[in-house]
């Protein structure tokens, strides 16, 4: 099935192999192509151009990134993410709720990242895979009655791969603060919850967008058009917005929009590319 996709409008370099990582700062490129350009290609499972990422929205929090490589990693991974889709390398997942984690992981996969507190240490993460590195910033959640304050309870982890920084920022409860924005860098990619409650209010999550200023917003976490409705209402002045009814991104730094622009995907379980 054929989908839109961003791709790449400039020449690259040869593939690289998965033991190699283009660096990055977390900083988009200044002198990115400003237009969007759309080709008609397949999703998930498809080979990737090198120096490029493919971001399909799973289900609710969860997302499959898939790298040119043959890398991919799963955030606030459950257990599933559709019939026929390969093991991941990576899985992040949070526990603020059953949503968001597994307790059972497939013990296939190579990498499970748990992103709460342990016996009061938080969770602490920098795995380099080569071709991509994760990494997490904790921040805490509220405990029941909202009222309870759980350090560290919920990390939004961070990708580097393909020179790009992408972020999810998982069951966000609050702002982070200064030492927190210092830890996440600059995102060219983030994955924000939009619901306006189970998480973060609506006004201070459109304030940590309009911080971050990532050159693509994907909403997340949002139960209803009317909420995903109310944040796209929101965001600041500037930012562009799209949604070509798919489910699936691939971006590279060359092609990042020259605006901030909130992605629309729509969520699908992930079918093997034979179906």
């Amino acid at each position: 099935m054929f989908r839109l996709a961003l791709t790449l409008c400039l020449t690259l370099p040869a593939a690289l192999s998965a033991q190699e990582r283009t660096p990055s700062h977390c900083i988009a490129l200044a002198d990115a192509n400003p237009a969007l350009h759309f080709v008609h290609r397949a999703a998930y499972g498809d080979p990737l151009q090198a120096e490029t990422v493919r971001l399909n929205y799973v289900d609710h929090s969860t997302f499959l990134l898939e790298t040119a490589g043959g890398l991919t990693a799963a955030t606030d991974y459950t257990g599933f993410i559709g019939v026929g889709a390969k093991i991941p390398d990576v899985v992040s997942m949070n526990n603020a709720h059953s949503s968001h984690w597994t307790a059972f992981p497939d013990p296939a996969i190579p990498h499970v990242l748990e992103g709460w507190a342990k016996d009061g240490l938080a969770a602490d993460h920098h795995l380099d895979l080569g071709e991509m590195l994760v990494r997490n910033i904790p921040t805490d959640t509220r405990g029941r009655f909202d009222i309870e304050r759980r350090v560290a309870g919920n990390s939004i982890f961070v990708f580097e791969v393909a020179g790009l920084c992408i972020g999810h920022l998982g069951h966000l409860h609050h702002e982070p603060d200064a030492a927190q924005y210092a830890a996440i860098g600059r995102l060219d990619v983030v994955m924000a919850p939009v619901d306006g409650g189970m998480t973060l209010d609506l006004p201070t999550m459109l304030k940590v967008v309009g911080r971050l200023r990532s050159s693509i917003i994907i909403p997340m976490h949002w139960f209803s058009e009317f909420s995903l409705q109310q944040f796209l209402d929101g965001v600041p002045d500037g930012f562009d917005k799209v949604r070509p009814g798919q489910s699936d991104l691939t971006v590279s730094l060359n092609t990042l929009p020259g605006r901030p622009t909130v992605f629309v995907l729509e969520p699908a379980f992930l079918r093997s590319p034979e179906d």
